[in-house]
């Protein structure tokens, strides 16, 4: 995730990230204002369409569809951004619950070492599962789950349960305390399940495409409406409309899945270590 200062304005004006939507769309660009300047030359000297009023009609739909497309835009801006901060919340739960766990593991049984690197792990098997990556994960030994297990979050939230399910039965725990144990041990699966609705269920496809062939047409076709009143000025004007309404929906797509690698997807891998350091800090705390 990028970390910036909103208060500097112009920073953000006039330098491009390497990410900026600018670098993926300045091909596009460029063939777009071949494209432009061919209808345009073609309308103007062969045609010979120097008259406002025969494409006035043509002018007034296109703003008609301008108001249309930015309807579009807004829902589809709203939804990625939905999904984003919903990513956002479920890791925060995560993170909280991770330490209510680790303080009350702290203060009802005396060996925590198991604790003290499960609870860490758990977050670190979510995130190379939500990210679906296939490299090993530190110390997952240390619980004795198979490298052939799929869900490894589950693995690591079954074991985590065993082991305070094995000192209950062992008297280290009293039904009220295994009872508010499992309370928070219980959001984890819920966590990890909501992470999984996000990732795996995606704007519906007909949706996403039907935009798409919205912006492709509406571009291709802008020049033929507008060159009666703008002549060879409706080049940069194309461009630019491009530009703002594909960079739209570029950075929808990019944060409609906020668990991925991307520039502006989550950051879990501090969020992970946010949990390790701070269920470590619980453990390693002494009672006054």
């Amino acid at each position: 995730m990028i970390s910036y200062n909103a208060k500097h304005w112009f920073k953000f004006i006039f330098k491009i990230h390497k990410t900026e939507t600018f670098r993926q769309l300045f091909p596009l660009m460029v063939g777009l204002a071949i494209y432009s300047a061919v209808v345009v030359y073609f309308m103007i000297n062969i045609i010979e369409i120097t008259s406002k009023s025969k494409i006035a009609g043509l002018s007034v739909v296109y703003s008609v569809l301008g108001f249309v497309i930015s309807m579009l835009l807004v829902f589809r801006t709203n939804t990625a951004y939905e999904r984003w901060w919903e990513g956002r919340k479920l890791w925060g739960a995560l993170v909280n619950c991770s330490r209510n766990l680790a303080i009350k593991l702290k203060v009802t049984l005396d060996d925590t070492d198991f604790f003290k690197k499960a609870i860490p792990l758990y977050s670190q098997t979510l995130r190379k599962h939500l990210q679906e990556h296939d490299s090993e994960i530190e110390n997952i030994q240390i619980l004795k789950i198979e490298k052939h297990h799929k869900h490894k979050p589950n693995a690591v939230a079954l074991q985590i349960w065993f082991k305070i399910n094995q000192a209950h039965k062992e008297g280290k725990l009293n039904e009220a305390q295994l009872i508010t144990l499992n309370a928070d041990w219980q959001q984890f699966t819920e966590i990890c399940g909501a992470c999984e609705r996000i990732k795996k269920t995606p704007i519906p496809f007909s949706y996403s495409a039907f935009i798409k062939k919205f912006l492709f047409f509406y571009t291709m076709f802008m020049p033929f409406a507008y060159v009666g009143t703008m002549e060879y000025m409706v080049i940069p004007l194309v461009i630019f409309i491009f530009y703002v309404l594909v960079s739209i929906e570029l950075i929808a797509e990019e944060i409609e899945n906020p668990f991925g690698l991307d520039p502006n997807d989550l950051p879990l891998e501090q969020l992970c270590g946010v949990i390790k350091n701070s269920v470590e800090e619980i453990f390693n705390s002494k009672p006054l």
